[in-house]
C-alpha cells in the first residue's frame, strides 16, 4: 500500500516529459519496467527502487543548474531535514565544547552523524497526546505544559492563519506547491508529522499543516494553483488509501448517504457530530488521524517476502519463519587458539600467610603508618585510619562480636557465620574495620548496599541473597542505624523481602576492649569463606559469589606483583570500596602491601568532579583507581583548575577498561591532561567480573610489557562473532582497546558463549575464562549455577578438555589479540541475540548517545535491554527526557535514534521509550539499574512520556501469511467430507406440527381479543419500579380496552397500512400502543426515547428511524412530546420536520367501529429497527404468519402457559427483547414481570429480587444487565441473602444476545450468585440476529449447553479443531442454547456457497417460518441485501430457502440427548463476518484480540480493535491515572504479537466510557472507527507504531 502510494508520488517528481519518453532507448524502458514489476511483487524497497529508477533517468532529465539529479528528488526532503538543522542550531544554548566526551569516540560521533545523513529522512508519524498527560505528576520533573506540540494541531483558527503563514514562506513559484502538495499526499516530510519548530514563529515547516481544515485550504491563495496541479496529476485515486484489508463490508459501509453515519451508535457518553466528514472511499477529510496512518504506511518498507514453502495444512505445523542464516554471512576462519598462560606469580621473601597475618604485622610494627584517609563532601580529609588504629579496633569487634552478643545464654555467632554489612559509601573506615573484624573473628562478611526506602530497587533481591546465606546480623554505623526506616515500635523495619535481622552499631562506645589474655586466631590462608561479595544477574537477581581466603591471598598478590605495588605507597580510589575493584585494591591488597588509600566518596564526585584529581595531585599519589565516567566528569569540569600535575601518577587503572565506552574517555582525558603531567603510558585499563576477579590488566610500561593495542572491529562481523578489522566501511565500527596480559598466574582460554564451551578459533570472539588460585569458589548455595559457571571444562571441536584444570567463566566476551593482550568486546550481562545475530547493549547505548543528545536526553540515563516477544528478543531503549525538551524535539531524537541503530547496528529498534528525568530507577552509585527498568517495562509501570514501537521493522519472523488455495468447488467440497467420513453440518429444532387451542388464530391481535373475552381478570403484564413495587399492571381485558382507545385515535386520522413511531419508555403504554395499531390497521414501529440529558447523541438516531421507517404519526407521552419539539432538541435535529405526533396520555374512552382484519397473514405486521454492531441502521420487516410462528417457536421452547410466571430484564425496542415484551404473554398466556434495565441504575439488585420474589422459573436479560449485577452486587451477596434473595428456583437464565456468547462473564455471575441458591446449568445464552431474531434459545427441556474448546489457531483458518482445556492457543466456546422448533440451520461457505463439513467455520444460514421478510431498508444496499433473506445452496440441497445470518459459526454432533432421543446437535456462534478482520490471509476475530489485550495490564478498563487500511488499531480505555497511558503501548503490541502474530498498527489510549455500545452490550467497533477517523475521541495518546 504505501508502495503504490509512494510510487505514484514519484511520478510527479520524476516522470520524464513525454518527449523524453520517447527518447529514452529501449533497454532502458525494459529495465524501468523491469523496476516496476520487483518493486509490486515486493523484491526491491522502496527506497531501492527510488535510488535505482533515479540512477537510470539521470542521464536523461533535463538538469537544474548542474544539481545532481539524485539530489533533485531529494529537494523536498532536504528542504525540511534543513529546516530541521537549522533550527537546532538555533536551540543550541550551550557552547559547542561542552560536547560531551565520555561515550564519544569522534569515529562514532562521525559514524552516527554519517549515517544519518546517508538516510533519507524516512518521516514518521509523531504519536498525539493530550495536553494534561504532558503535566507529569511527578513532582522532580514537571515538564512545562507550553513545550507540547500535541494539541497546537487542534484549533482549527490558529491552523488556518498557520497555513497561510508557512505557504507564505515557500517561494512562490510552481514546484514549491507541488512540492507542498506531494507533501499533502504522502503526509511525510521531516520525521515528525509535526516536528519542525525553529526558533522563529513564522518559520514552522508545512508538515504541520497537513492536517489542516479544508475550510483553511480554501482561505488560501494557493488552492487554485493546487487545483490546476491536481488535475493535471494522475494521483486523484492515490489521495485516499486504497483498502487493502479484503473486507467486502468496508466498501458497503461507506456507501451509505452521511446521516446514515450519524446514527452509528446509541452510545453512552459517545460525541457524535452530524455532519460526518468522508470522501467517497471513507476517508475523513479534515482527519489529522488518517494523514498519519498515512504517513504510517509510508514508512513501513514492504519486507521481502520469503518463497511460501507449504500450505495451511489441518494438522498445524504453522511455525515462525525461522530466519534461515545468511550464507554469506562471516564465519572464523583462525586456527583453534591455545589456552593463554600469564607469567608465574613470582615467590616473595616473607610473604604474610594470611591477610590477616598482614593486618597484624603492620598494625604492631608500624601502627603510625595512614592506611586509609575518609574526605567529607567538601573534599576536606575527615580522619586518617592508622595501621596501629585499624588493628586494634578490628580486635575489639572481633572480640565483641563473638563474646558480648548473645540469645538465650548462646553465643549469637559462631565461626563461619555470615555477617551482612551495611555501610554507606562515605564511611570507608567504618566498613573497614568492620570487615577485617570479621575476619578476625573468622565471621564472613557480606557487604551490601544501605537501603534506603522499603522500595529500593533491587533490594528484594538482597534480602532473598541474605536470607539464602543465612544472615541474621547486620552491622551498621550509629549514623547509617538512625536514618534507616522504621517501623512503628522504633525497630528497623523489615525490608520487602528481608530476612528478621539484629542490627548492631560498631561505633567505639558499642564494643568492648577485649582482655588482655585473648589473641584472635591468626591462621593461614585456607579454602574456607573469607566473604561472600553479592553480583546482580541480567535478570535482575542476586548472587552471592564465595571467595575463599587463600583466594583472596592468591589474588592480593597476583594484583600487587602485575601493578608492582610497592610499600607505603599512595593510591587514590574512587571506586566502591564494598566490591569489586574497589574493594581489591583499596581494602585487600593496600593491607597487604601497607598502602595509604585516599578514598573519594561518590557524594563527592558528584559535588566536586575533580576532587579526584586534586587529591592525586595534594597527595602525590602514585595510583587511582577509576571509571570512565569519573574521567569524563573531570573532563566536563577541568576548565576551573589551572594548577594541578598528574605527573606523580604511574599507573591509572580503568576499572572498566572493558566497557566500548572507556575507549574515547581515556583518549579525551589524556588529550586534556597530558599538559598536566600525565604520561600515555600510565592508562591502565583492566577487566574483571565478580566471579573471576581480576582477569587482565595493563601493566605499567616499566614492566617492559607490550604497547598498547587498539582494533577498529567490524560491528556486522561482531555481530556474527567474528572478529574482522574494518578498513573501508567506517560506518559500523567498533573500536577496542586492549585491557593488558592475562593476571599472573592465571591461565586464560575463550570459549563459545552458549551451549558446549567449545574452544573458540583465533578470529572468533567469545566468553573469556580464567583458570587459577584466585578467583571465586561459587554462587553460595546454588549448586547448578556454580558447576556451570565456575567448573567449565574447555574442550576443542573434537570434544577433548583442552586442560585438566576447570576455568571459571568471566561472563566477558572478547578475543586474544596481538603480544597476547586481551581485548573485551561486550559482557554476557548486555548481550543481545536478535534473529541469531550478537549485539552489545553497551554499544547500542553508545550509538544512542552518539545522536546529539545533550538538549534532549541525560548522558548516562539510558538503558538498553532486550524483551523475549514472539519467539525472539527485541531491543528496547529506554532514555531520561530533560525536561525542557519539546515534544517534537524528543521524538525527533527518537527518530533519529532509530535511524542510527539500524544503519549502524542494522538491527531495529523495538521500542525506544522516553521517561521524565529522575524517575529510572538507580543502582547504588548511579547509573541505571537495568533489570529493574526492564521488570518496569514489562508489568507496565515505566510511565515514559513518548514511546516510539517499531514493530514492523524488528518483528521478521511472522508465520507465513495464508495464501487461499484457488477455491475448491463446493461439490467437490462435500466428496471430500464424505470420504473423510465428516457430516454436512446441518441441525434442525423439533417439529412443529400438532395444533393448540390458540392456532387457530393467524393474527397476534386475534389472540388478545380472544384472551380479553375468555380470561379478562387473567393478569399479563406487571411492571417493576426500581423499589421494585409494581409501577403499573395489565391484565387481557384492560389491555384489549387501551389497544381499543388507541385504535379509536388512529382510525380517523391514518390510512390502514401507515406506519406509526411508538416512542415511549419501556411500560405498559408501549404494549398498548403497539396492539391499539395492529387494530387499527396500521404498521407499529418501536422506537427507544431520545434521552433527555443526551439529547444531541440520541435524538438524531430517533428522528432517523422515524424517516427511514416511513413513519406518518408519532405516537407517545406528554413529557416525550414536549422533548422532541423543546428547545435542546432544535440544536439536535429539524423539530419542524416531525410527522404528526399524538399523546396517548388522556384518550378519550371511545371504542373502535370494528377491529381491522387483515386479507392474508404475509401482510406486514410490523417493523423491527436496530442498530447493528458494526453501526449499520437496519429495520427489518416482520409478517403477521412470522410473529405466529415466533410465538409458537419460544412458547414451545420453554413450555409457557397462563399459570407461569416469566421475569424480563431486557429492552422491548427490537429483536427477542420486543418479542417477549409485547408478544409472547399476550399469545402464550404467561404473567411477565417487566424489569426496565434502566432501573438497575438506581437499584441493582431489583431484577434478581424479583425473581426471587416471585419464584420465576424462567427469566430473560442482557449481557448488559448481567454484568451490572456481576460488578455491582459481587460484593453483596451475604447482603443479599439477609434480605432472603432466593435464586433456587430458576431453572433457566437466558442472556439475549447476536455475538459470540460471553463465557468469562456467564461464569463469574454464575460463580457469584450460586451462594444464592442460582444453579451452576442455569445460565445460558440465546442467539438471534436481524434475518431471525430467535434461532437458538435453551429453553426449559433439553440437555445443558455445552462448552468445547478450539484451536484458535485453526480457527484463523476458518477450520475447527477440537482441543483439551487448557491447551495452548484453546478458546472456550459455548453453545449459544437450542435450535427452536421449527428452525433448521445450516453451515455454508460465505464465498462458494456450498455446505461445509462440521469441521469448518462457515456462515450460519437458518431457513425457519419465523425468518422475517426483508429489510425495510438499509440505505442504497437493497441489492447488497437481497440474498440475506432469499439464498440457495449451490450444491446438495439446493430447493430449500435459507436467509443468511451474517454470522460465522459451525455445528457439532454431542454425546447428550434431546427430548425426542436424537443425537443433540449444538449450534456454537463465532463471531460477525462483518467484524472480522483479514489480516495476512487469516480471518480473526475482534473479540479474541480484545480478550488478550484486556489482560495485558490492570488499568485496561475495555478494549475494541478495528481494521484500517491494511493497520490494526487498537482503542484501549485506561482506568486509572493517565501517566499510565503509555506504559499500554508496548504491552498491547507484546500481547497482540505473542498470542495473535499480528503487529498492532496503532494504539489509541482513551478515557473510559469512549468506546460506544449499544443497548444490548456490544461493542460498536465501525462507529469507534469512523470517530476515530473523525478525531472524536478526544484521546490521551495516540501511539503509531513503525
Amino acid at each position: 500500500m504505501a508502495e503504490r502510494t509512494s510510487a505514484g508520488l514519484l511520478t510527479v517528481t520524476l516522470e520524464p516529459t513525454p518527449a523524453v519518453a520517447m527518447t529514452l532507448p529501449a533497454e532502458v524502458r525494459a529495465k524501468l519496467a523491469e523496476l516496476e514489476l520487483e518493486l509490486s511483487e515486493g523484491d526491491i524497497t522502496q527506497k531501492g527502487y527510488e535510488k535505482k529508477r533515479s540512477k537510470l533517468l539521470a542521464p536523461y532529465i533535463p538538469q537544474i543548474q548542474g544539481v545532481d539529479p539524485s539530489l533533485q528528488i531529494d529537494s523536498r526532503i532536504q528542504a525540511s531535514s534543513q529546516a530541521v538543522l537549522s533550527a537546532s542550531k538555533h536551540n543550541k544554548s550551550r557552547a559547542a565544547n561542552t560536547r560531551d566526551e565520555r561515550f564519544r569516540s569522534d569515529l562514532h560521533t562521525e559514524a552516527v552523524q554519517a549515517a544519518l545523513a546517508k538516510y533519507k529522512e524516512r518521516k514518521m508519524p509523531m504519536p498525539s497526546k493530550r495536553r494534561s498527560v504532558l503535566v507529569q505528576s511527578s513532582v522532580e520533573a514537571c515538564t512545562p505544559p507550553d513545550t507540547s506540540s500535541a494539541s497546537e494541531d487542534e484549533g482549527s483558527l490558529r491552523r488556518k492563519g498557520r497555513l497561510a503563514n508557512s505557504t507564505a514562506n515557500q517561494s512562490h513559484s510552481h514546484p514549491a506547491v507541488e512540492h507542498w502538495f506531494n507533501r499533502v499526499i504522502q503526509g511525510s516530510s521531516t520525521s515528525s508529522s509535526a516536528s519542525s519548530t525553529s526558533s522563529h514563529p513564522g518559520g514552522r515547516s508545512v508538515a504541520t499543516s497537513t492536517n489542516a481544515n479544508s475550510a483553511a485550504l480554501n482561505a488560501n491563495t494557493k488552492a487554485t494553483a493546487l487545483a490546476d496541479l491536481m488535475a493535471h496529476t494522475h494521483l486523484d485515486n492515490h489521495i485516499a488509501p486504497p483498502d487493502v484489508t479484503g473486507l467486502s463490508e468496508r466498501s458497503s459501509l461507506h456507501a451509505e448517504p452521511s446521516h446514515v453515519a450519524s446514527v452509528r451508535g446509541v452510545s453512552r457518553g459517545y460525541n457524535h457530530h452530524t455532519s460526518i466528514m468522508e470522501t467517497a472511499d471513507g476517508v475523513p477529510v479534515n482527519s489529522r488521524v488518517s494523514s498519519k496512518i498515512q504517513q504510517l504506511l509510508n514508512t513501513l518498507k514492504r519486507p521481502k517476502r520469503p518463497p511460501l514453502r507449504e500450505f495451511f495444512v489441518d494438522d498445524f505445523e504453522e511455525l515462525m519463519d525461522v530466519q534461515q542464516p545468511n550464507p554469506n554471512q562471516p564465519k572464523p576462519e583462525g586456527q583453534s587458539m591455545c589456552p593463554l598462560e600469564g607469567d608465574p606469580l613470582g615467590v616473595v621473601t616473607n610473604w604474610p600467610p594470611s591477610l590477616t597475618a598482614a593486618l597484624q604485622r603492620w598494625g604492631t610494627t608500624q601502627p603510625k603508618s595512614p592506611c586509609l584517609t575518609a574526605l567529607d563532601n567538601a573534599g576536606k580529609p575527615v580522619y586518617t585510619l592508622t595501621y596501629g588504629k585499624l588493628w586494634t579496633r578490628c580486635q575489639k569487634l572481633a572480640y565483641t562480636l563473638l563474646n558480648k552478643l548473645s540469645t538465650r545464654n548462646e553465643p549469637l555467632l559462631m565461626p563461619g557465620d555470615r555477617v551482612a554489612l551495611v555501610f554507606p559509601n562515605n564511611d570507608p573506615v567504618m566498613f573497614m574495620v568492620a570487615f577485617y573484624g570479621c575476619l578476625l573473628a573468622e565471621l564472613v562478611p557480606v557487604p551490601i548496599e544501605v537501603p534506603l526506602t522499603r522500595k529500593d530497587a533491587g533490594s528484594q533481591q538482597i534480602g532473598f541473597l541474605l536470607g539464602s546465606c543465612g544472615v541474621t546480623l547486620a552491622l551498621t554505623t550509629d549514623a547509617c542505624q538512625k536514618g534507616l526506616p522504621k517501623a512503628q515500635t522504633g525497630e528497623v523495619a523489615t525490608f520487602k523481602g528481608w530476612p528478621r535481622l539484629l542490627w548492631f552499631v560498631t561505633d567505639g562506645k558499642h564494643v568492648v576492649k577485649p582482655p588482655k589474655d585473648w589473641h584472635p586466631p591468626i591462621r593461614e590462608a585456607s579454602n574456607d569463606i573469607a566473604y561472600i561479595e553479592y553480583k546482580t544477574s541480567k535478570e535482575g537477581s542476586t548472587m552471592g559469589v564465595t571467595v575463599s581466603h587463600s583466594a583472596m591471598l592468591a589474588h592480593a598478590h597476583a594484583l600487587t606483583q602485575a601493578c608492582s605495588y610497592t610499600e607505603a605507597e599512595t593510591i587514590t580510589n574512587v571506586l566502591d570500596f564494598k566490591r569489586e575493584a574497589g574493594l581489591w585494591h583499596g581494602v585487600l591488597t593496600s593491607v597487604m602491601n601497607r598502602m595509604h588509600v585516599i578514598s573519594i566518596p561518590y557524594s563527592l564526585m558528584k559535588v566536586n568532579p575533580l576532587s579526584w584529581i586534586q587529591k592525586v595531585h595534594a597527595y602525590k599519589a602514585r595510583v587511582a583507581v577509576v571509571k570512565s565516567r569519573d574521567m569524563h566528569w573531570s573532563l566536563l569540569a577541568q576548565r576551573d583548575q589551572r594548577d594541578i600535575s598528574l605527573s606523580s601518577v604511574r599507573m591509572l587503572i580503568v576499572a572498566d577498561g572493558a566497557n566500548p565506552w572507556s575507549i574515547s574517555s581515556c583518549d579525551a582525558f589524556l588529550n586534556v591532561f597530558q599538559a598536566r603531567g600525565l604520561r600515555p603510558e600510565v592508562i591502565c585499563p583492566c577487566a574483571s567480573s565478580s566471579e573471576a576477579m581480576t582477569v587482565a590488566i595493563r601493566r605499567p610500561p616499566e614492566m617492559g610489557a607490550p604497547s598498547p593495542g587498539k582494533v577498529v572491529l567490524s560491528m556486522s562481523g561482531l555481530s556474527h562473532s567474528v572478529i574482522r578489522v574494518d578498513s573501508e566501511e567506517k560506518l559500523s565500527v567498533l573500536t577496542v582497546q586492549d585491557v593488558g596480559q592475562v593476571m599472573p598466574g592465571a591461565l586464560v582460554c575463550v570459549v563459545r558463549a552458549e551451549g558446549t564451551p567449545y574452544i573458540c578459533q583465533t578470529d572468533e570472539v567469545g566468553e573469556i575464562c580464567v583458570s587459577s588460585r584466585c578467583t571465586g569458589a561459587a554462587y553460595y548455595g546454588l549448586q547448578g549455577m556454580t558447576k556451570n559457571i565456575f567448573e567449565t571444562t574447555p574442550v576443542t571441536s573434537t570434544g577433548i578438555p583442552v586442560s585438566d584444570r576447570t576455568f571459571t567463566r568471566t561472563s566477558l566476551l572478547g578475543f586474544v589479540g596481538r603480544d597476547s593482550l586481551v581485548f573485551v568486546t561486550g559482557k554476557m550481562d548486555g548481550l543481545m541475540v536478535v534473529s541469531g545475530r550478537r549485539h552489545n547493549a553497551d554499544d547500542v547505548v553508545a550509538t544512542a548517545l552518539a545522536v546529539e543528545p545533550m538538549k534532549f536526553v541525560y548522558r548516562g540515563r539510558i538503558a538498553v535491554f532486550s524483551v523475549s516477544v514472539l519467539h525472539d528478543e527485541r531491543i528496547v531503549v529506554v532514555a531520561e527526557q530533560r525536561p525542557d525538551a519539546s515534544e517534537e524535539d524528543s521524538f525527533q531524537w527518537m527518530s533519529r535514534v532509530l535511524q542510527a541503530i539500524d544503519s549502524i547496528h542494522q538491527v531495529g529498534v523495538y521500542c525506544l521509550a522516553l521517561v521524565p528525568a529522575n524517575t529510572l530507577p538507580k543502582a547504588p552509585l548511579g547509573g541505571i539499574h537495568i533489570s529493574e527498568t526492564k521488570q518496569r517495562f514489562l508489568e507496565g509501570s515505566l510511565h515514559p512520556c513518548n514511546v516510539l514501537m517499531c514493530p514492523h521493522t524488528c518483528v521478521t519472523n511472522l508465520p507465513k501469511p495464508r495464501q487461499k488455495q484457488p477455491e475448491v468447488g463446493p461439490a467437490s467440497m462435500i466428496v471430500g467430507n464424505l470420504v473423510a467420513g465428516k457430516r454436512i453440518a446441518q441441525a434442525c429444532g423439533r417439529d412443529v406440527t400438532q395444533l393448540e387451542d390458540n392456532e387457530q388464530f393467524l393474527y397476534i391481535q386475534d389472540v388478545l381479543q380472544w384472551r380479553a373475552q375468555a380470561t379478562p381478570d387473567h393478569p399479563l403484564f406487571l411492571v417493576l419500579n426500581a423499589k421494585g413495587t409494581v409501577a403499573s399492571a395489565a391484565s387481557c381485558l384492560q389491555l384489549h380496552k387501551r389497544a381499543e382507545r388507541v385504535a379509536a385515535a388512529l382510525m380517523g386520522r391514518l390510512n390502514t397500512g401507515d406506519h406509526v413511531a411508538l416512542v415511549y419508555t419501556p411500560g405498559i403504554d408501549l404494549i398498548a400502543t403497539f396492539y391499539g395499531c395492529l387494530y387499527a390497521g396500521c404498521v407499529p414501529v418501536t422506537v427507544r426515547p431520545p434521552h433527555p440529558q443526551n439529547l444531541a447523541t440520541t435524538l438524531p438516531t430517533v428522528k432517523m428511524i422515524v424517516e427511514v421507517s416511513k413513519s406518518v404519526c408519532i405516537l407517545t407521552t406528554q413529557a416525550i412530546m414536549k422533548l422532541l419539539k423543546s428547545k435542546e432538541a432544535a440544536a439536535a435535529v429539524d423539530v419542524k420536520s416531525w410527522p404528526m405526533v399524538l399523546d396517548t396520555d388522556d384518550l378519550p374512552r371511545k371504542k373502535s367501529p370494528q377491529i381491522y382484519k387483515p386479507p392474508t397473514p404475509e401482510m406486514l405486521a410490523y417493523l423491527d429497527f436496530s442498530v447493528s454492531t458494526t453501526g449499520i441502521l437496519a429495520g427489518v420487516k416482520m409478517s403477521h404468519a412470522a410473529t405466529g410462528a415466533l410465538c409458537r417457536s419460544i412458547k414451545l421452547q420453554c413450555e409457557l402457559y397462563p399459570s407461569r410466571q416469566i421475569a424480563i430484564c431486557l429492552d422491548p425496542y427490537c429483536g427477542l427483547g420486543f418479542a417477549l415484551w409485547c408478544l409472547c404473554s399476550v399469545y402464550s398466556g404467561h404473567q411477565s414481570i417487566l424489569v426496565p434495565p434502566l432501573e438497575l441504575e438506581s437499584n441493582v439488585s431489583v431484577w434478581l429480587a424479583a425473581v426471587s420474589q416471585y419464584k420465576v422459573r424462567v427469566t430473560f436479560c442482557s449481557y448488559s444487565v448481567m454484568e451490572m449485577c456481576t460488578k455491582g452486587l459481587g460484593s453483596q451477596t451475604e447482603a443479599l441473602r439477609l434480605r432472603n434473595v432466593n435464586l433456587s428456583c430458576v431453572r433457566t437464565c437466558m442472556v439475549v444476545a447476536e455475538e459470540r456468547p460471553r463465557i468469562a462473564l456467564t461464569q463469574s455471575f454464575s460463580k457469584i450468585f450460586k451462594d444464592l441458591g442460582l444453579s451452576p446449568r442455569a445460565v445460558s445464552t440465546t442467539f438471534g440476529c436481524r434475518v431471525n431474531v430467535a434461532i437458538c434459545l435453551q429453553g426449559t427441556a433439553g440437555p445443558d449447553p455445552t462448552t468445547v474448546y478450539v484451536d484458535m489457531r485453526a480457527l484463523r483458518h476458518d477450520r475447527v479443531r477440537l482441543v483439551e482445556r487448557g491447551a495452548p492457543h484453546s478458546l472456550p466456546l459455548m453453545e449459544s442454547g437450542k435450535i427452536l422448533p421449527g428452525v433448521k440451520v445450516i453451515i455454508a461457505n460465505t464465498e462458494t456457497k456450498g455446505p461445509l463439513g462440521d469441521s469448518h467455520l462457515g456462515e450460519i444460514w437458518v431457513s425457519s417460518p419465523h425468518n422475517a421478510t426483508g429489510y425495510y431498508t438499509v440505505y442504497g444496499e437493497e441489492a447488497l441485501h437481497a440474498d440475506h433473506f432469499n439464498t440457495k445452496l449451490s450444491f446438495g440441497d439446493t430447493r430449500t430457502v435459507w436467509a443468511r445470518t451474517g454470522y460465522l459459526g459451525f455445528l457439532r454432533r454431542t454425546e447428550l440427548t434431546d427430548a425426542s432421543g436424537e443425537r443433540h446437535d449444538a449450534l456454537y456462534v463465532v463471531g460477525s463476518v462483518d467484524e472480522t478482520l483479514e489480516l495476512r490471509g487469516m480471518r480473526y476475530h475482534p473479540i479474541d484480540i480484545e480478550t488478550s489485550v484486556f489482560r495485558s495490564h490492570k488499568s485496561i478498563a475495555e478494549c475494541a480493535v478495528f481494521t484500517w487500511t491494511n493497520l490494526l488499531v487498537v482503542v484501549v480505555e485506561l482506568e486509572g491515572s493517565e501517566q499510565e497511558a503509555l506504559d499500554l503501548v508496548a504491552l498491547v503490541t507484546n500481547v497482540v504479537l505473542e498470542e495473535h502474530y499480528l503487529i498492532v498498527g496503532v494504539v489509541v489510549v482513551v478515557d473510559p466510557g469512549v468506546i460506544p455500545i449499544n443497548s444490548r452490550g456490544e461493542k460498536q467497533r465501525m462507529h469507534l472507527r469512523d470517530g476515530f477517523l473523525a478525531d472524536q475521541l478526544d484521546p490521551i495518546y495516540v501511539a503509531y507504531n513503525m
